[in-house]
């Protein structure tokens, strides 16, 4: 929205998603063991397969760690997986040095203030429609779907549609 430039679309080959918040709506839910529960949208998952069939990478950079997150990483093929990050420019720096990447190439989709260091790191990025008003007005683009709601499989739509148009 206000970076004067960004990435095309069409030239984005990785997708780098935060968890609270951006592939889940935010709340943390605990189980009568303690043990954290998250909600995952199913049309977000299938935009992921999507994406990862055109040839674009995924990635997930969560400063928590949940067993659940591995475990739907897991599920839909995602085997970049960064948890309990501190420094998530770090963490994006090490997986585009082990898959090959720039940074440039990359788009991150965020929500709150401690992803704003993320979001200037790469070369597209994007805040969910209820992310905090200081991503937003940072960010390069703001979906219309809330996070956990839709709007990674919103994101997916976007790189695809980019995707198809950069090869007509």
């Amino acid at each position: 929205m206000n970076r004067a430039t960004a990435t095309p679309l069409d030239a984005i080959r990785l997708l780098v998603l935060d968890v609270d918040g951006v592939l889940t709506d935010g709340r943390l839910y605990y189980g009568p063991q303690g043990e954290e529960l998250k909600v995952f949208h199913v049309r977000d998952g299938l935009g992921l397969r999507q994406l990862q069939r055109i040839g674009i990478a995924v990635a997930v950079i969560s400063g928590r760690s949940a067993a659940a997150v591995e475990l739907r990483c897991l599920e839909l093929g995602i085997t970049m997986i960064e948890q309990g990050v501190e420094d998530k420019v770090a963490a994006l720096d090490r997986l585009c040095a082990e898959g090959g990447f720039s940074p440039f190439e990359a788009l991150c989709v965020v929500d709150d203030s401690t992803d704003l260091p993320l979001a200037r790191a790469v070369g597209f990025s994007v805040a969910v429609a209820d992310a905090h008003a200081t991503v937003r007005d940072v960010v390069n683009r703001v979906t219309t779907l809330r996070g956990g709601r839709g709007a990674v499989r919103e994101v997916c739509d976007w790189l695809i549609a980019a995707r198809a148009a950069g090869r007509a």
